[in-house]
């Protein structure tokens, strides 16, 4: 099954390295610089210069980032190999199954991080941001056709804007990041009502 799934991680090693809250922050900071050095993600992350050298080895060593162009020692910058990290516990054995169920709660764990630091810091956003709404939440009834279509419609929103991230010559004037983070799950199946 995995292999109908191109592009996901299926190495229970790779899911394992991915399954560190500092390795998220890391690729976040790649993700919105395209390049970093070792102190500028020590910068970023609040970690010593050491501690973001060895996770940025770790993730290279699984092939997550590689070293970009220029500098030298601790100065050489890092880039994302792909801006993509996909992952889905269907289809492996048992210890894949397990790791990608880690990386997962970790994941997860960091975006909800990132979602209440954003809460605190909130009410110093400017006005114009602070009108659009953050969260939205709702229970629904679908078919299985109709929650594909609405994941697939929500790719195809990301889609639009896609190429806004590794090209920032197309991102226009007054844009700024933007994290768009969708969870489907399924609410715990309640007792029937006699």
């Amino acid at each position: 099954m995995t292999e109908d799934l191109p592009g996901r991680i299926t190495d229970p090693k790779a899911l394992r390295a991915l399954s560190h809250p500092m390795r998220w922050k890391l690729i976040e900071l790649l993700g919105l610089e395209s390049t970093a050095t070792a102190t500028r993600c020590a910068e970023y992350t609040g970690e010593s210069v050491a501690s973001c050298s060895y996770h940025l080895n770790m993730l290279a060593k699984y092939g997550f980032v590689e070293q970009a162009d220029g500098g030298q020692g601790r100065e050489k910058p890092w880039k994302l190999v792909k801006y993509d990290q996909s992952w889905a516990s269907e289809g492996l054995e048992p210890e894949g199954m397990l790791a990608a169920k880690t990386l997962t709660e970790v994941f997860l764990d960091f975006e909800l991080g990132r979602m209440k630091e954003y809460v605190r810091r909130r009410d110093r956003e400017p006005d114009e941001w602070r009108r659009v709404p953050a969260h939205r939440a709702t229970i629904t009834y679908l078919t299985v056709e109709e929650l594909e279509q609405v994941s697939a419609e929500f790719a195809a929103i990301l889609d639009r804007y896609w190429d806004r991230l590794e090209n920032p010559g197309l991102r226009p004037e007054g844009s700024r990041a933007v994290r768009l983070f969708l969870a489907t799950y399924f609410p715990q199946t309640l007792p029937r009502k006699e």
